[in-house]
């Protein structure tokens, strides 16, 4: 059993490893046009409430996971008013390993469309915050860490 462990470990951390450098020579391929003096820089697109177009689909990407975990932990994730973290009543994402596949959620008595909405409905009701922009970079994030729990 021992054994069967360090081998699935194992292939994760060299997958891990492999996506890292993808992600890098995918930058090193993506590089800024000159501008000429005078002329106007095109901002980077930003994913805050203040986008009204969804997030772009990417894929789950490993920043994404990493700040998404981030949150899923943080006590003060939208807004939390009672001192809970997603991570209170889900440990370790438990419960929540197929949610990234799923197109309809029933939470509380409620139907969600989408694992963002089902988010909201956490961070309002279990966590007495308030619900955050569906197109955020937070959004965008803790649903990449969801979707990395298979």
């Amino acid at each position: 059993m021992k054994v069967v462990k360090l081998v699935v470990l194992s292939l994760a951390v060299t997958a891990l490893i492999f996506a890292c450098k993808q992600s890098e020579s995918v930058k090193e391929q993506i590089q800024a046009p000159a501008y000429e003096e005078g002329q106007e820089k095109q901002q980077a697109p930003s994913y805050g409430a203040e986008q009204k177009e969804p997030a772009p689909s990417y894929g789950v990407m490993p920043g994404e996971v990493t700040a998404g975990e981030a949150l899923f932990r943080d006590k003060a994730f939208g807004g939390s008013t009672n001192d809970k973290s997603c991570n209170t009543c889900h440990p370790n994402g438990r419960g929540l390993e197929k949610s990234g596949e799923k197109k309809e959620f029933n939470i509380m008595g409620m139907k969600q469309n989408s694992l963002e909405e089902a988010v909201n409905i956490c961070i309002e009701n279990p966590l007495k915050g308030k619900a955050i922009d569906s197109t955020s970079k937070d959004m965008v994030d803790i649903v990449g860490y969801i979707k990395s729990l298979k």
